[in-house]
């Protein structure tokens, strides 16, 4: 674990150069602290550990998978797909269908969809999605960035929001309707992009470069189109739950004033996680499953970098 606190005494003297108070994670991001790997462990074995899991839970044998997608933005290398890498952890048949699915933090949500439309066409039975964040290594090349003596405080600011970040790991198993009648279900839901928007956040392992102002705008715009345009066909205004993509206080406070979301309905894991990517949606669901009940709506809400916004209704 890595507070806050620990990441500003790192850049005391960056705050200091810069005339940027103590406390700005706390204070702006709403972030005390957020999770590390630790020695010898990574991202692709806390997957594996995930997606074993989930099996577990699920009652359902790997032999059973017909389906695999990883849905992970960290990845080692561009060649081969971190999915073989699960696949074989996993030991799943060499009938299953394993890739990488890459869409930024609505990455397991658009893993499910893709999942689910398979499973209904009849192509697969089972499917399991993963995903592993690491955000050590962006975090300490962030920090040792932002101490350089020609960073101003607007390059700072454009990085800030790679302080946030949080590594964890989610799985999800993911089966027809009709053999498991007590399972949540899957209803469905909308997407929307604004792709003109695609310069607005760009990260890799070297850091995570920020317009935070114009993404904040752009996200919420996309969102509430979104949700407009759904009316006619959903009705998700009274929701039981509202689960977000964790990013900070200020994303997370605007989406509830703006769709006018009953807050004490949207539960947050940013302030002891940080902003986990993908892994945020289906861990902040699975810390407040122990609250919903059968028969329970609950509504998958998150924008990713590009601009791309999915909700997704799923039925307790």
């Amino acid at each position: 674990m890595t507070t806050s606190d620990e990441i500003e005494q790192k850049l005391a003297v960056a705050l200091k150069r810069l005339k940027l108070r103590s406390g700005l994670l706390r204070r702006v991001a709403g972030v005390l602290e957020r999770r590390n790997w630790g020695p010898g462990e990574s991202s692709d074995a806390a997957t594996i550990s995930a997606g074993r899991r989930a099996l577990a839970e699920a009652g359902i044998d790997a032999s059973e998978i017909g389906l695999m997608i990883n849905t992970s933005v960290t990845r080692q290398h561009l060649e081969p797909s971190v999915a073989v890498r699960i696949h074989d952890g996993l030991g799943l048949p060499s009938s299953a269908i394993n890739f990488d699915v890459a869409n930024a933090c609505l990455g397991f949500v658009t893993g499910m969809t893709l999942a689910a439309a398979m499973i209904e066409s009849g192509q697969v039975k089972y499917a399991l999605i993963v995903n592993g964040e690491d955000a050590d290594e962006i975090q300490v090349n962030t920090i040792e960035r932002l101490l350089r003596d020609d960073i101003d405080r607007e390059a700072f600011m454009s990085e800030f929001a790679s302080l946030t970040l949080g590594s964890g790991a989610a799985a999800a198993v993911i089966g027809p309707a009709d053999a498991h009648p007590s399972g949540h279900r899957i209803l469905g839901g909308v997407t929307r992009a604004a792709t003109q928007f695609h310069e607005l956040c760009v990260g890799s392992v070297d850091g995570m470069f920020t317009d935070a102002r114009a993404l904040l705008k752009g996200g919420l715009d996309l969102v509430l189109s979104a949700w407009k345009e759904a009316q006619t066909e959903w009705r998700w205004g009274k929701m039981d739950r509202y689960i977000t993509h964790q990013v900070s206080s200020v994303h997370t406070d605007s989406m509830v004033r703006a769709a006018t979301l009953d807050k004490s309905r949207v539960p947050v894991t940013y302030p002891h996680l940080g902003n986990v990517g993908p892994a945020s949606i289906p861990i902040t669901l699975a810390e407040e499953q122990k609250t919903l009940k059968n028969g329970d709506r609950v509504l998958l809400m998150g924008v990713g970098s590009g601009l791309n916004t999915a909700l997704m209704e799923i039925a307790w």
